[in-house]
């Protein structure tokens, strides 16, 4: 029997709708298996927390989550009540960070079911990893003066070890799909570091001998992502490169509701954090119309990590076995609820036979 403890964070908005769903869901899972549990253990860090507290979550609360196996985060974000540099870093960022969450995978493919806004989407299946620790989302610079004479530096640093540490993993992730990974650069216009990034992605193509490989500037590759994201596979990017392919990859799927993500800590010091791609949509709480989707194929991604690799394709596929029926919240289309999608997707995933 595996025994999986998870650290659950709701967090703000419809994270706090969509993550009890998933919860749910997990339970069904291992009901399926059979073999696994889910010790669900939920903390209350979010911006409300700040507006009582002063800070997102308490002093120790890195401590605390340190012993779980996986974090499963909702959303984090409220402006109305913490600027967003706050709810981030004291937060989502702060656990990143601290966990040495260095790896970020983000999936973007065609689900059966849910209209791509592209005219031809040709059955994209792609996989973006970014790296999740350095690059320029560094908090190296500082401003100084003020008025007409103010400053303000921001630096991105790039380290051999954190750049190849990404691409192998990259690699390595496509030796298991279609072979071929995607360099993302801009090394026509950013002179220093994106050079170095294209050297450290040859140097490391030459142990992946089976692997094709090319080189695209970002802006190139944006375009690409809607004019023929068919043609990739897995795209390595850098921090703020990566996390922009993200956005366009689920926007081209038909929805960010359903977009996932994983951080990965690579040297099991510490629990690796799932979270969908969305924010908190503090618009549509309450009203049980969030897309549970992305908390679900996130919940995907974990299963993924810690091997049960069969039972994520299986999930995978009743998701789109529900979608492609027409069971779809409303930023698809559609008029089902939060509820209502989880629960077609458990009754789909149960009709299945046991696993051992």
């Amino acid at each position: 029997m595996k025994d999986l403890t998870i650290a659950s964070i709701p967090g703000d908005g419809i994270g706090k709708e969509v993550v009890p769903q998933a919860e749910r869901l997990l339970k069904a899972v291992a009901e399926l298996h059979g073999g696994i549990t889910f010790d669900f253990t939920s903390f209350p860090w979010s911006s409300d927390y700040y507006v009582e507290h002063g800070m997102m979550m308490p002093e120790d609360g890195l401590e605390q989550l340190k012993p779980f196996d996986a974090i499963f985060l909702g959303a984090v974000g409220n402006p109305n009540l913490v600027p967003d540099h706050i709810s981030l870093w004291g937060l989502l960022i702060k656990i990143r960070r601290e966990f040495e969450q260095v790896i970020n995978i983000r999936p973007a493919k065609v689900l059966q079911g849910i209209q791509s806004p592209l005219a031809n989407p040709k059955e994209f299946d792609l996989l973006v990893v970014r790296e999740n620790s350095e690059g320029e989302y560094s908090s190296s610079g500082g401003r100084i003066h003020s008025g007409e004479d103010e400053v303000a530096i921001q630096n991105a640093i790039f380290t051999r070890k954190g750049t190849e540490r990404t691409m192998r993993y990259a690699f390595e992730l496509a030796l298991k799909r279609g072979k071929q990974v995607t360099s993302t650069t801009k090394s026509n216009g950013i002179i220093h570091s994106m050079p170095f990034w294209d050297e450290v992605f040859q140097e490391v193509s030459k142990d992946y001998e089976g692997v094709r490989t090319d080189s695209q500037h970002i802006d190139a590759l944006a375009a690409f992502f809607v004019t023929k994201p068919e043609q990739f596979d897995v795209i390595v990017a850098s921090n703020l490169f990566g996390d922009i392919l993200t956005d366009i990859g689920a926007a081209i799927m038909g929805s960010i509701g359903i977009a996932p993500a994983a951080n990965i800590n690579v040297n099991g010091k510490y629990p690796s954090m799932f979270e969908p791609v969305h924010g908190s949509a503090p618009d549509i709480l309450g009203k049980g119309i969030a897309n549970p989707i992305g908390q679900i194929w996130t919940a995907k991604l974990m299963l993924d990590q810690f091997g049960e690799t069969e039972l994520g394709t299986h999930l995978l596929e009743s998701i789109e076995k529900v979608t492609s029926k027409g069971i779809v919240t409303p930023d698809l289309g559609g008029s089902h609820s939060t509820e209502e999608v989880t629960s077609e997707i458990i009754a789909t995933l149960l009709n299945k036979k046991q696993y051992s």
